[in-house]
């Protein structure tokens, strides 16, 4: 049954016509007056109709409001979800590279004077040269670098530290302050409490805010280095494309001089009495070399008590980048390994992820 406004005045009517002493009228006259409001001119049904609809649409909108919210928080989750694989993938792509490089310091052993090789199986190169392996879905890139070619700051002294003084003015660090970063350095791992000309010993670093006392030992990681006084981020690290010295320094070579097989052009710029072209001949002819072969360049005398050119480290760092399909942001990982005479190895430093050039 469709109550309307006219069923509504038609009850009203009967129940005005019925006895004001009936036992109906006693009970229900609740009703009554429920109906006479109702059918008032001030309350017209059609206006509580109107509230009626406004409310409703009140509710819809709400109801739109939170189904927009789920959809958003649905979508948002969705993508997450999908970057959190693909990180994922790179991740485990880099991984992979990082194996990969090891297995090819194995074989790089075991071929050691070999300068035949089968097609596609020549040893790779632990000067830093880029290999691209394609894994589907995806590829990663890796880098070997034998440690004997870079600066050990552990094995510095005053002599060699022109090397270190002249690879940081060579990136942009001011002269005095290359001098001031060397001494303090040295002051830092040195035993005594003797202060160099630029350096830094027990005295000022424990006038610093959080004050700290000067080693006095060995270098256990090259971020200790923040430590040392004049040493910041930006050197270590680098930053806007310029490259920190964190990749020409080790502490795990244990040489006092510089491989010319490995050492990168930043650090053979940096010995004395190199030159760029000197330089330039040295990365031209290794390519050609075998794993222990010998680069027969002429090198100036000022220059020979700072480098070597045969043999190779055991230490080794592996620099991988993994890649999901045409996407040019990468998942990199950066690790040392050092290798011994059992054929086996050991990290020695592992980090994940680091920010790598490509």
């Amino acid at each position: 049954m469709k109550l309307t406004f006219e069923s509504f005045s038609m009850i009203l009517k009967k129940l005005n016509k019925m006895p004001t002493k009936s036992v109906f009228m006693r009970k229900h006259n609740k009703v009554k007056k429920f109906l006479e409001k109702i059918l008032a001119p001030e309350s017209d049904i059609r206006t509580q109709k109107g509230i009626i609809l406004i409310i409703v649409l009140w509710v819809l909108t709400i109801l739109m409001v939170i189904v927009l919210s789920f959809s958003v928080m649905a979508r948002t989750e969705s993508y997450s979800t999908l970057a959190y694989r693909e990180e994922l993938e790179k991740k485990f792509l880099a991984e992979a590279g990082v194996e990969r490089g090891i297995a090819e310091l194995f074989y790089r052993n075991l071929f050691k004077n070999a300068n035949i090789f089968e097609e596609g199986r020549r040893v790779w190169r632990a000067d830093g040269t880029a290999y691209s392996v394609l894994l589907s879905p995806g590829y990663f890139t890796v880098k070997i670098i034998d440690e004997s070619g870079k600066i050990d700051i552990n094995t510095l002294t005053d002599l060699s530290g022109i090397i270190l003084r002249s690879l940081l003015i060579n990136s942009g660090i001011q002269e005095r302050d290359a001098s001031e970063i060397v001494d303090s350095i040295l002051d830092w791992k040195d035993a005594d409490d003797l202060r160099r000309l630029n350096g830094a010993e027990d005295d000022f670093y424990m006038s610093l805010p959080v004050p700290y006392k000067a080693k006095n030992g060995r270098f256990d990681t090259l971020e200790e280095l923040l430590l040392v006084k004049g040493i910041t981020p930006g050197i270590l690290y680098g930053g806007n494309q310029k490259k920190g010295i964190l990749d020409f320094i080790t502490i795990y070579s244990n040489s006092t001089t510089i491989n010319l097989l490995s050492a990168p052009k930043e650090v053979l710029l940096a010995v004395p009495g190199f030159t760029p072209e000197i330089a330039d001949e040295i990365i031209s002819k290794r390519e050609d070399l075998s794993t222990t072969g010998v680069l027969n360049v002429t090198i100036p005398q000022e220059s020979t008590q700072f480098v070597k050119q045969t043999g190779s480290s055991n230490a080794y760092t592996i620099e991988s980048a993994g890649y999901k399909d045409k996407d040019k942001a990468a998942f990199a990982v950066r690790a040392t390994v050092i290798i011994d005479t059992a054929n086996k190895f050991q990290y020695v430093y592992y980090k994940s992820p680091v920010q790598v050039r490509k």
